[in-house]
Formats: C-alpha cells, sequence, structure tokens
C-alpha cells in the first residue's frame, strides 16, 4: 500500500510537470484528488490494515495530498502567468493610433417638432398632461358625446381590444380625466401616440401624434381660442403668419372649425408647398360642448372652454418641408442626419 502511495505520488507530480495550461492541470486534479480519483481508490485498502498500521496510512495519503495539491497550484499559477503574458503580446495596442469615431445621437424631428410645441404653450401658462394608450371606450367616445352608432366607432377606424377597451385613436380622452378631476380652471395639452386603422401612405399611418388642448374657465369665448391659436401660429412659422378659420363639425365641439395659416413659403401667393392655395391646414379646433362638460361634472352655464388638436407629424412635415411621412418612422440614418 505504501508503495503504491508513494508511486501514485510521483506520477501525479511528473504529470503536473510536464502540464502545459490550466485545463489539464484540472484535468489531472480529477484524475488523482477527484471523487473518483486514484487516491481515493487506495483510500479504500485501509480497511484491510491493522488498526496500529492504519494512522501512519492515513498521514501518508495527508502528506501525498498535500503534495499533489501544492504542486498543482504552483504550476498552475506559471501557467496562468505565460498565458497572460501570450494574450499582451497578442492583444498589444499601439496607443498612437486615432480613436475610434462616435456619432453622437440627436432629437428626431417629431421630438424636435413636440418641444417647440411644449415651449410656446407652457409659455402661456399651459401645463403638460399624460394619459394611457390603452383606453375605454367612455373615455375616447362616449365622454366626448360620440354615441355608438358614430361612424367614428366603426371597427374599420379603431383598433378595439374588446368591446369596453380599445387603443386610443385621439387624446382627447385625457382632457375627459383632467375634467373630472374637478380642480378649475384648467389649462393643459396633452401629446401623445394615438392609433387608427389607416393604410400607411405618404400622409397616414395606423400610428401617429396628436397635441390635444383645452381651456376651461369661466366667461371664455370663440375670441379666445382664436386669439391663442393665432399666438401659436405665430411663434411657430414667423410674425407675418396669418391664420383663418373654416366652419367645420367635430361632435365634441359647438361651434368647430378647422384651421389654416398663410403658407411660411410664399407668404400666401400660392407655390407648389401650399398647391396653389396660399393656405395651409394646420388643425382643428372649436368651444368644448356643453353636454361634454356636463358628463365630465362641469356646469355649462358657469363654465365654458374651448379646444384644439394639432397633428405632430403634420406640423413637423410643414416645418421641415418633408412631403413624406414614413421618412420619419423609418429610421433611415441618411434622413435623420439633416436634423
Amino acid at each position: 500500500m505504501k508503495e503504491k502511495l508513494k508511486e501514485l505520488r510521483e506520477r501525479a507530480i511528473s504529470q503536473i510537470e510536464a502540464a502545459q495550461d490550466p485545463e489539464k492541470l484540472n484535468e489531472i486534479r480529477v484524475a488523482f484528488l477527484g471523487k473518483k480519483g486514484e487516491l481515493k481508490n487506495i483510500m479504500k485498502g485501509m480497511k484491510d490494515l491493522s488498526p496500529e498500521e492504519r494512522p501512519q496510512f492515513g498521514q501518508m495519503v495527508n502528506d501525498a495530498r498535500e503534495a499533489i495539491e501544492n504542486r498543482l497550484e504552483e504550476v498552475g499559477r506559471a501557467a496562468e502567468k505565460r498565458l497572460m503574458e501570450k494574450r499582451l503580446a497578442a492583444e498589444t495596442i499601439d496607443v498612437t493610433l486615432p480613436g475610434r469615431q462616435t456619432e453622437p445621437g440627436h432629437l428626431h424631428p417629431n421630438s424636435i417638432a413636440l418641444r417647440e410645441l411644449e415651449k410656446i404653450f407652457i409659455g402661456m401658462g399651459y401645463e403638460v398632461v399624460d394619459g394611457p394608450e390603452i383606453e375605454y371606450d367612455y373615455y375616447n367616445f362616449e365622454a366626448l358625446n360620440i354615441p355608438d352608432n358614430h361612424p367614428a366607432k366603426d371597427e374599420q377606424d379603431t383598433f378595439y381590444i374588446n368591446d369596453k377597451i380599445l387603443l386610443r385613436t385621439q387624446t382627447s380622452s385625457v382632457q375627459i380625466r383632467m375634467m373630472e378631476q374637478g380642480r378649475l380652471p384648467i389649462r393643459m395639452i396633452a401629446p401623445g401616440r394615438v392609433f387608427r386603422s389607416d393604410e400607411v401612405d405618404a400622409t397616414h399611418s395606423p400610428s401617429f401624434h396628436q397635441v390635444e388642448g383645452l381651456v376651461i374657465d369661466k366667461g371664455l369665448t370663440l375670441a379666445d381660442l382664436k386669439g391663442t391659436l393665432d399666438t401659436f401660429a405665430k411663434e411657430l412659422f414667423g410674425e407675418e403668419t396669418k391664420v383663418k378659420f373654416r366652419p367645420h363639425h367635430f361632435p365634441f365641439t359647438e361651434p368647430s372649425a378647422e384651421m389654416d395659416v398663410s403658407c411660411f413659403k410664399c407668404g400666401g401667393k400660392g407655390c407648389r408647398f401650399c398647391k396653389g392655395e396660399g393656405w395651409i391646414e394646420i388643425l382643428g379646433c372649436g368651444m368644448v360642448h356643453p353636454h361634454v362638460l356636463e358628463m365630465a361634472g362641469i356646469d355649462p352655464k358657469e363654465y365654458s372652454g374651448f379646444a384644439f388638436s394639432i397633428g405632430l407629424e403634420r406640423i413637423a412635415l410643414l416645418k421641415y418641408e418633408i412631403d413624406d411621412m414614413r421618412l420619419l418612422y423609418e429610421n433611415d440614418s441618411r434622413f435623420l442626419k439633416q436634423f
């Protein structure tokens, strides 16, 4: 038994000395010191020794194990050092070479347009409010005076999750939520993503952005609405900009209108940009319908209000003279670098 133990110790150290890498050393460790290794097999023979011989043999086993482990550690450190030196030699960096250039990111055209809109309205005392994109039918339609049989509720135009929940088609739903809180007066804009079942083309997308505006206070009239939007247009497109209002119909406002601005390319003379008309449609607006105020718990005899809806992509297309809405979503770096 003693001779076997001595032979095992010498053989293990010899193999350790010949090993060149940590992986081979680990194989030797398992072969000699593992649970099923050779040292464990020799220890099984202790049962054949006399009680007097066992302590001496146990000591020899421990000495052999310690010698093998120590040599494994010494050779392992040397192997790791050799590998590190080899790696450093192969991965030498020439610090005199020019570094890699990184291009800093920048705001998307939509984000630039939104920041400019927010800056204008915050300057007029408006609050920026957010709301859920997955909305209840009540807030998206019913509370906005849109009955069940209205064409806007057709499934061809709206993405329904179930009978009562949908992807919002307008950020006007945020206005209802604000009015229900009862904190009057209200002066707010609600920018956000909206969804409609539209075919993708140069001017339409199933997902786009709106900026809804709402003001509720005592004594508001259509003149307040017109003055606010006139100021907005001049801040956005320049002091020479003119506005005009055309009668329109929206279920949640009465009276309702669409607002045009004079073409900022030709000054209203007519050009390719405004299709020769001198005017460009920019938003819809109107005085909040009394029934909408009532459903939100506001007395229409005491309070009045006005609302407007701006298509963010439309502002970006006009302001930066982009002729295809799809460019805003395709993430073509050649296009985005221009901004």
